[in-house]
């Protein structure tokens, strides 16, 4: 959603007109919502963060570049979620209508999903259905996203193309693409150091530096984080670097090399039935460990401009993500080991004529190879080897064209077609298990398809622009869908494909400023995943992927700022919200019917009101509620609605040479789920799936500029 800075005079003249036909728009849609799904607690979030004047320069050309996509994007500039705490992806995500995002254990595990993509993921930390970029290189490759590389260090600004409006960055999952910006020395110079401290033990530390010689820049940030944590037992650490060099050898050639390394070593918590929740949210007495030893991310992106202005984009880079999985606690400890290669390309060429009419065109190349991967098992009781599962060769490549172009002075036309080969191959190489099943110890199979896209924004005001695409995406299973160590066989796993329609408006008049978006996909094979085995002192849990039968997802997505009062000498009080509706259910499943899929809410609502003087103090009021789902296919069991309320006080020096703030959260101490795990069939009664909220906390901060 482009959010326009805020013009105090032009706000004030129209302070006295009747509120925006999307404000009036919004509240309607979100009342005959909220009515017609009175069986659960109302759900709601919070829209794009505003972007303001030179502090965001590069999230607005980032605004702008995005502006020109036919569908629902947002820019999230990363030094406004820093007024607060800003540990994990929850807390960059958690402002966006239409995106879920919530951490577990108080670590960088986060369940993500974007209009309802890998919804029902069993929840350690994997993140599914959405592709994750650093600076336009893949992070996602054939194994999934690594969680601990979403610990948001030296992040200058976040995309996030919802869907097929990923389809720049050859990103064709259901849920579409979150792009993560790094700082540069060009963008971020100087020195800089930010201390965090919280409830349950919670400590982190940030150095950064950056600064231009000559042609070239330089930034490199140091991290440190701990933390307690609230459920028995559940402590986590870790530590990295972010370092990125870039050089301009002429105004036509310039590159830039990346690196992310970070180690973690975190236990997270067992999960609880709705009981314990309640009456003791702080039992775990099946705690699981995962260790990061080193994941590394390295990277080069290299830009030459030709003489017509065309640009040709050249990405590498190679990703490193270890794991020993269960390196406490767990029955059988597995070593994984999980390397891709990624190459991406993207020409793109402006200014151009089709039929006399201005053309923009894009052509796009973009590939993830599993050089090397496997996952090594043992019993911890004996030593003895369990399981070898080898994933070698597994790759996603993606070929597009895109164009778009302008058929008047107020409508354009966009189109692209992508070119997808999946290669998914898993090979059980030794089990201690004999396989008496009819499925097979491997599987290697190649799939081709196309992805169409087509879509129109058409300028209906000055201040509002309509907007509406159809498109298709597909989602390749990750490698350990197929199978991994519990059990002595390979599931068939195909991908998961979608076509979906999306619509919506965006603009702003007056005080107000938003947008609206309705979307429906009609999914054929989805991903869904089940617990069918919980974990136990002797057993670790155990999950089943399978491709389902047809399933809809739709819902709506709205977004409305409004500034509330000017003053005149500069303080302001404005009012952020972001509502989404979420329906996700079967299509005449011969054992579900029409039943809801379970482990998303239905309706999310989040809201923040800031009073912010000129001179740099600040408080913010904010609200997040989110309505009850149910946690298995039968629909039998849910999990509890919840409402939490917070607030943030803070000083921004004029100067932006220091800052402080408290932010504190879930004032009313509720006692609440951030996420669950999927069961089968629960049969109405209480099972442990819930992953306990953390309750009342407080975290404070400051940082300095030097």
């Amino acid at each position: 959603m482009k959010v326009q800075p805020f013009d105090r005079q032009s706000r004030r003249r129209d302070a006295l007109a009747t509120a925006s036909s999307l404000g009036l728009l919004l509240m309607a849609v979100q009342g005959a919502a909220m009515a017609a799904d009175q069986g659960t607690t109302q759900a709601p979030r919070l829209a794009t963060v505003t972007v303001t004047g030179a502090e965001a320069r590069e999230a607005q050309k980032a605004e702008r570049q995005l502006a020109k996509v036919p569908g629902k994007t947002a820019v999230i500039d990363n030094k406004d979620v820093e007024k607060g705490r800003a540990s994990n992806a929850e807390d960059v995500l958690a402002l966006q209508p239409g995106v879920f995002a919530q951490a577990t254990s108080g670590s960088g595990a986060n369940k993500i999903s974007i209009r309802g993509s890998g919804l029902n993921s069993f929840y350690q930390g994997y993140v599914l259905g959405i592709k994750f970029l650093y600076d336009g290189l893949p992070l996602t490759g054939p194994g999934g996203t690594q969680e601990d590389m979403l610990d948001m260090a030296a992040v200058d600004h976040t995309e996030v193309l919802y869907g097929a409006n990923a389809f720049n960055y050859a990103a064709l999952s259901l849920g579409g693409a979150i792009n993560f910006v790094s700082k540069t020395g060009r963008t971020d110079p100087g020195n800089y150091a930010r201390f965090e401290a919280g409830s349950f033990g919670y400590r982190k530390q940030v150095l950064s530096t950056g600064g231009v010689v000559g042609d070239a820049d330089y930034y490199v940030s140091v991290n440190h984080n701990e933390r307690d944590g609230y459920q028995h037992n559940t402590p986590n650490e870790g530590q990295g670097v972010a370092a990125n060099f870039g050089y301009v050898f002429s105004p036509k050639l310039q590159t830039r090399f990346f690196l992310r390394y970070r180690e973690e070593t975190l236990t997270q918590g067992n999960t609880l039935t709705k009981y314990q929740l309640k009456h003791d949210p702080r039992s775990n007495a099946v705690p699981f460990g995962r260790k990061k030893d080193g994941s590394t991310l390295l990277g080069s992106k290299t830009l030459y401009t030709f003489d017509d202005d065309a640009k040709l984009e050249i990405g590498l880079g190679y990703n490193d993500y270890p794991l020993l999985n269960g390196w406490r606690y767990s029955a059988t400890p597995q070593q994984w080991r999980s390397k891709d290669i990624n190459l991406t390309l993207r020409y793109q060429r402006q200014g151009d004529t089709f039929l006399g009419l201005p053309s923009d065109s894009t052509v796009a190349f973009s590939t993830t190879r599993a050089y090397l991967a496997d996952v090594d098992s043992h019993f911890r009781s004996t030593g003895r080897k369990q399981q070898e599962t080898d994933y070698t060769g597994s790759r996603d490549t993606v070929f597009s064209l895109g164009n778009e172009l302008q058929l008047t002075d107020d409508l354009w036309l966009s189109s692209g077609l992508s070119f997808i080969e999946i290669r998914r191959r898993a090979d059980i190489q030794y089990s201690s298990s004999t396989n008496t099943t009819a499925f097979a110890s491997g599987v290697d199979y190649q799939e081709h398809d196309i992805a169409p896209r087509i879509g129109l924004r058409y300028q209906l005001t000055p201040a509002f622009e309509l907007f509406g695409n159809v498109s298709r995406s597909v989602d390749p299973p990750v490698t350990w869908q197929l199978g991994s160590t519990g059990t002595p066989y390979i599931r068939d796993v195909r991908p998961q494909k979608a076509n979906t329609v999306e619509f919506g408006i965006r603009g702003g008049q007056g005080i107000f400023d938003g947008s609206l978006t309705l979307y429906r996909s009609w999914v054929q094979k989805e991903l869904l995943s089940v617990v069918v085995r919980q974990a136990s002192a002797t057993q670790d849990q155990l999950v089943a992927t399978s491709n389902g039968s047809s399933t809809l997802h739709q819902g709506l997505e709205a977004g409305l700022n409004a500034l509330l009062w000017d003053g005149p000498e500069g303080d302001t009080v404005t009012l952020r919200q972001a509502y989404t509706y979420n329906d996700f259910h079967y299509r005449h499943d011969a054992t579900f019917g029409d039943n809801e899929l379970p482990s998303l809410p239905r309706q999310v609502y989040q809201a923040e009101l800031e009073y912010r003087q000129a001179s740099g103090f600040y408080a913010q009021l904010n609200a997040r509620a989110a309505s009850s789902y149910y946690v298995d296919f039968a629909n039998s069991w849910s999990a509890p609605s919840y409402t939490l309320w917070g607030v943030k006080f803070g000083y921004q020096a004029p100067s932006e040479k220091w800052e402080v703030f408290v932010d504190a959260r879930n004032l009313t101490n509720e006692r609440y789920a951030t996420v669950s795990n999927t069961a089968y069939d629960a049969k109405g009664q209480d099972s442990a799936n819930f992953y306990p909220g953390d309750p009342i906390n407080v975290t404070t901060g400051v940082a300095f500029r030097f």
